[in-house]
């Protein structure tokens, strides 16, 4: 682990290159972020609270949660709460940030060996390419080196026939066989908005006003039985994904989330202007997160085609 000033630095570099690529993939962030501006909710992007990033893994020898958290680890970045996703076949943990104004990170990982062994064999296919850790090979100082590998292949572009097998069975493997380390969303944290629009439920209003899809799946609003964590998200767009042999088909790109963190009872006395990251509720919940991966599902971006 390295908390040093330079460490810092470097995961700037790493977190605004994934960003920067995000955007460019996921028109919504733009088109949101110019309607908060256009309404006078924010003066510039730089005004929005991240609340968390997140990744998706496959949990094969050499990848998965265990070489990539040594990405985030390294900059200091602390181990938080396991997630089992029994539905899914996912597990997943979250890592809280060196300091508050960093994102939050969640990364989950598909359990392949609990997949049939046609869907086995075929995403071993491509990951046994990947025969050592390659986080290990990373010089984790070197930021730009870090957002490269973010961004690169890590196995062979999958064929369309691949891709179809494997979301018959797990949306989730289909999505990481094609997109790999990609960032899966970022979150605006609404709590932290002017009036009107500091609460996931009037944000989804102004969402919708401007033409925006909502993940539906459990409800518009996903909220933790302890009602401090409510959650919700856009629908991914369809982008067209060139699959081995040139052959293109539009697949489920990322989206965006947006979360609120209400005051914990125990602070519920303090000021609004002396409400701080560390007054509000904390981590994750499961159900939440369970009906938000379904944001890149077929069920929820077939509702995007006319």
């Amino acid at each position: 682990m390295n908390t040093s000033a330079n460490s810092q630095t470097t995961l700037d570099t790493v977190l605004h290159g994934l960003m920067t690529r995000y955007q460019e993939r996921v028109p919504d962030v733009s088109a949101i972020i110019n309607a908060m501006i256009k309404e006078g909710i924010i003066q510039q992007a730089d005004d929005i609270e991240n609340d968390h990033i997140a990744f998706r893994t496959l949990g094969v020898p050499q990848l998965g949660i265990a070489s990539f958290e040594k990405i985030f680890l390294h900059y200091g970045y602390q181990k938080r709460d396991y997630y089992y996703f029994e539905g899914k076949k996912l597990d997943a943990y979250w890592y809280s940030p060196p300091q508050p104004h960093y994102p939050r990170i969640f990364v989950s990982e598909l359990r392949v060996r609990e997949l049939s062994a046609e869907a086995q064999h075929l995403i071993q296919s491509y990951t046994d390419e990947v025969t050592s850790d390659p986080v290990d090979r990373l010089d984790l100082n070197d930021g730009a080196a870090v957002d490269a590998f973010l961004h690169q292949p890590l196995w062979r572009t999958p064929t369309l026939a691949d891709y179809l097998t494997l979301l018959r069975e797990s949306e989730y493997a289909a999505w990481v066989i094609y997109n790999r380390y990609y960032l899966n969303h970022f979150t605006i944290s609404v709590h932290n908005l002017p009036e009107g629009y500091n609460t996931v439920a009037t944000f989804n209003a102004f969402l919708e006003k401007h033409g925006f899809r909502l993940n539906d799946s459990g409800g518009k609003i996903k909220e933790s039985p302890d009602g401090g964590l409510l959650q919700s998200s856009t629908v991914a767009e369809l982008i067209e994904a060139e699959f081995a042999a040139g052959e293109t088909y539009r697949i489920s790109g990322s989206y965006v989330e947006f979360a609120e963190r209400r005051v914990l009872p125990a602070f519920a006395h303090l000021p609004a202007d002396q409400i701080r990251r560390e007054h509000r509720r904390e981590g994750f919940e499961a159900n939440n997160a369970d009906k938000i991966f379904e944001s890149t599902y077929s069920a929820q971006t077939s509702r995007q085609v006319p």
